[in-house]
């Protein structure tokens, strides 16, 4: 049996994710594009899963408020 980490629950969410994705990319100044994206440096793809994940830091902190 194999685990796929990235298997989202709600199959649905794709979308929603893909597009909180390429808003993260436009924040950071990575030209992300739909598809293929192997030309990125890790420092690259890097800034923008830290961008994600400090936005859903923000949303959670301000969700206690």
């Amino acid at each position: 049996m194999t685990n796929k980490s990235n298997k989202l629950v709600n199959p649905n969410a794709r979308e929603a994710m893909d597009k909180f994705k390429m808003e993260a990319a436009s924040q950071v100044g990575v030209p992300l594009q739909n598809g293929y994206n192997g030309e990125l440096t890790s420092k690259q793809a890097g800034s923008i899963g830290g961008q994600m994940v400090k936005k859903m830091i923000e949303a959670y902190e301000n969700g206690l408020q």
